[in-house]
């Protein structure tokens, strides 16, 4: 910052990295989303955005096939130019949910890896588009 408290154009800022220490897990929901999260329903699981617009937005996966996308039809409505408008599903598979990507042009990653189809275990990271979100299965489950 210059003497006048604007930015300088001439320095450059420095930005730190994100780590994945810094991703939600457990630990930093708040009380609320894990009393939400010990809560859920056997056979259903919870998908909370902690990346990109509608950040803190939950979603919850309770029936066999959940469609996501930027089409206003889907279960999952996510409005933004980066996700496709038919971009993946949430499929019913044993006790908890696979993601399948639906031939998205920006693809569908589980742990920052592309992906055409993966089962969720708790605390995966699911990225579509802008979206970063966390998966929570119910611990009914066990």
């Amino acid at each position: 910052m210059s003497e006048n408290n604007l930015a300088d154009p001439i320095t450059t800022a420095v930005i730190g990295a994100i780590r994945d220490d810094d991703l939600p897990g457990n630990s930093s929901l708040s009380e609320d989303a894990r009393k939400t999260i010990a809560e859920l329903p056997e056979g259903s699981s919870l998908l909370v955005v902690v990346r990109g617009p509608n950040l803190g937005a939950r979603f919850l996966l309770n029936s066999e096939k959940i469609s996501v996308g930027r089409k206003p039809k889907c279960d999952i409505f996510l409005d933004d130019v980066t996700v496709s408008r038919k971009h993946a599903n949430f499929v019913r598979e044993g006790n908890g949910y696979a993601v399948r990507d639906a031939g998205s042009l920006n693809g569908t990653y589980v742990n920052r890896e592309r992906v055409e189809s993966a089962q969720l275990t708790t605390g995966d990271s699911v990225q579509i588009g802008k979206y970063r979100m966390v998966y929570y299965a119910s611990r009914r489950d066990s």
